[in-house]
């Protein structure tokens, strides 16, 4: 195995099972960690529960088309590094993919050597913006750092898995009942409702706030009539 290699995190999204069952297949091979699915709302509910480096997406998808897919990334997940690959090799296709915030435009058929020398550059410089103001959510240790290193709170599993999958949703936001399905699946918790996830939410705050200071914008709160939204910029760490 590729040591680098399997240090990356990576989502496949392609519609074609042929070809979708075959580029995962050769990217395990390499080492790297792979993720495949189908459309852009797969890939949605994989970012909820996976922190991921890097994105190969298809151009072509039914219903949102890779194009829209990347674009809403890049805005949420700026760190992410994308790499479209397409059979549309034409000039105006490969701008409108850089323009929707692809790093890497890639055209089918693309050679497997390619295609690993390519993540492995990409991930190398997505793995450098950890600069940061941002704060880091470290998944191992279980724990959430603030700007500063020494700013840092352990988190109980469901905070976790709500830190998570705010981190990574678009706009850093979600709808109240999805977030209570998915804390009732992820984090061993049986039954979530809205109850005791104002619970969860109101102790997550108080450690939020540990490390912003209680003077500073709220870095979780509530969006009436929708769900909760994460406000500060949170860099994920398997």
């Amino acid at each position: 195995m590729n040591q680098t290699a399997g240090q990356i995190r990576v989502a496949l999204v392609e519609d074609d099972p042929l070809l979708r069952k075959e580029i995962h297949f050769h990217l395990k091979q390499q080492g790297f960690l792979v993720f495949a699915v189908q459309n852009g709302k797969s890939l949605d509910e994989l970012l909820m529960t996976e922190p991921l480096d890097v994105l190969v997406l298809d151009l072509s998808l039914p219903g949102e088309d890779g194009i829209a897919i990347a674009s809403r990334i890049r805005r949420s997940i700026p760190s992410m590094g994308i790499v479209m690959l397409t059979a549309r090799t034409a000039l105006p296709d490969r701008i409108r993919g850089y323009e929707a915030g692809a790093d890497v435009y890639l055209s089918k058929p693309v050679a497997p050597e390619e295609l690993t020398l390519t993540l492995l550059s990409l991930a190398r410089r997505v793995k450098k913006i950890d600069e940061t103001p941002a704060w880091t959510l470290d998944l191992r240790d279980r724990s959430i750092y603030g700007a500063e290193p020494w700013q840092k709170a352990f988190l109980t599993n469901s905070e976790r898995a709500l830190l998570l999958a705010l981190a990574q949703a678009p706009s850093h936001m979600l709808e109240t009942d999805m977030i209570c399905e998915l804390l009732s699946q992820r984090s061993g918790t049986s039954d979530m409702g809205k109850r005791a996830l104002e619970s969860l939410v109101s102790r997550l705050r108080k450690k939020l706030e540990a490390l912003s200071g209680h003077d500073a914008e709220p870095a979780l709160k509530a969006v009436w009539g929708i769900g909760y939204q994460l406000c500060v910029p949170v860099i994920v760490k398997a």
